[in-house]
């Protein structure tokens, strides 16, 4: 509730580790047959020497103690994009149709900086900023953008692993789980829904206002032949996905200091900011604030490494590129539009259009991946553990599919 830093995580552990040293010494002195007691402790403490002196074991526990410190916070955000019943799943459906609506506009303007014929980086910068209003602006108006969600849900997810000793347990587990992939479902389903109607709808409108098609037959085509799934549009879905995950962490980084260091009590109280705002008003921005940081972080960090990512690839002549489900379907639209009923003849629209699910698949799965992984190494969940929920997922998915998709 107040923020967590690492000195706190050591803290804690530091003391965990000593109740279980002193167990153990009070096993050996009052166990009847102290032979099998003495021998844990000991074999305790040569790992504990060796852990002394490993370079790997402190970066191990570095990592697991800057993983607590993210994680924490971000369980707290990723719980409001999980649903549990139908009401919650078509209210999901809704806010991503909204979402989605609100992306052709972004399509729209990502072509309108790429006809102004900048170099690279500024093209990137430009783009990186517009993708950063546009997520920021379907935040506050409670809409949701579906691939962001996985990288917030999976600590929360995470967050109920610290008892998953029991079979109850892990099958609790499990549902989550069936709730979190149904709410991505939910959420791909209604940005792309949507996106691809808009967008149809605004290269329309362009159309008849310009009197020209929104892009040139070179341009559309040039657009569906890189979004084909021939192409490296999986490879480039995947590191979007990564793209995502890194957001979530300046998201959770950002959140937990803006708590711990009490900065919505730093806006409520000082003086300055008083004297300018009025108490009544800097009440009302400290609360925006802390309700609304992690969702700015995330989009704005989101938002720019979009649109630098291919200008830095570029420079480096990796040839890296970005490809997000929503803005690739409402690319494909665009491009559609533009061509004319003629498009649904050309095998590179359907080779597009194939790419979409993968993306999305890509998209959603990868970052939910680092993310979880994440999770898991801040929670410390033993291999064993790990193999019993890997075993539950598959049985469920094997007895009950359908649970994965549509709500009960």
């Amino acid at each position: 509730d107040n923020g967590i830093s690492v000195g706190l995580v050591f803290r804690l552990r530091q003391l965990r580790e000593r109740v279980l040293r002193i167990r153990e010494l009070l096993d050996c002195l009052m166990s009847p047959v102290p032979g099998p007691s003495m021998a844990r402790l000991v074999g305790k403490l040569v790992l504990a020497g060796g852990e002394r002196n490993s370079i790997r074991a402190l970066i191990a526990s570095n990592s697991s103690m800057l993983a607590a410190k993210v994680t924490e916070r971000s369980a707290e955000t990723g719980e409001h994009y999980i649903t549990r019943d139908r009401a919650s799943y078509l209210q999901m459906v809704k806010k991503a149709a909204g979402g989605g609506a609100l992306t052709a506009v972004t399509v729209l303007l990502k072509f309108g900086i790429h006809a102004l014929a900048l170099s690279a980086f500024w093209s990137g910068f430009w783009s990186g900023l517009m993708y950063a209003a546009s997520f920021v602006a379907i935040q506050l108006l409670h809409l949701t953008l579906a691939t962001k969600q996985p990288a917030m849900t999976a600590p929360a997810m995470a967050a109920r692993l610290r008892d998953i000793k029991t079979d109850a347990a892990v099958a609790d587990f499990v549902d989550e789980v069936a709730n979190l992939v149904r709410s991505q479902v939910a959420a791909v389903l209604g940005n792309v829904g949507l996106v691809v109607p808009a967008m149809l709808a605004l290269a329309l409108l362009v159309q008849f206002a310009l009197g020209r098609p929104l892009l040139d037959a070179a341009h559309a085509a040039a657009t569906l032949q890189s979004l084909s799934l021939a192409g490296p549009t999986a490879l480039f879905a995947a590191m979007t996905g990564v793209l995502l995950f890194a957001a979530s962490i300046v998201a959770g980084w950002t959140e937990n200091a803006f708590v711990l260091h009490r900065l919505d009590s730093a806006m409520r109280y000082n003086p300055r900011i008083g004297a300018f705002l009025g108490a009544a008003r800097a009440r009302r921005w400290a609360t925006f604030m802390r309700t609304h940081i992690s969702g700015f972080a995330s989009n704005i960090s989101l938002g720019l490494m979009l649109g630098l990512l291919p200008a830095f690839a570029g420079f480096f002549g990796l040839g890296l590129d970005v490809r997000h489900v929503t803005l690739s379907a409402g690319q494909i639209a665009a491009a559609a539009a533009s061509v004319g009923m003629p498009v649904l003849q050309q095998p590179a629209l359907w080779w597009a259009v194939a790419a979409i699910p993968v993306i999305g698949a890509l998209n959603v799965s990868v970052s939910f991946y680092f993310a979880f992984r994440l999770a898991l190494r801040a929670h410390s969940v033993s291999l064993g553990d790990r193999a019993r929920i890997r075993s539950a997922i598959w049985a469920r998915w094997r007895s009950r599919p359908i649970s994965f998709f549509l709500p009960a």
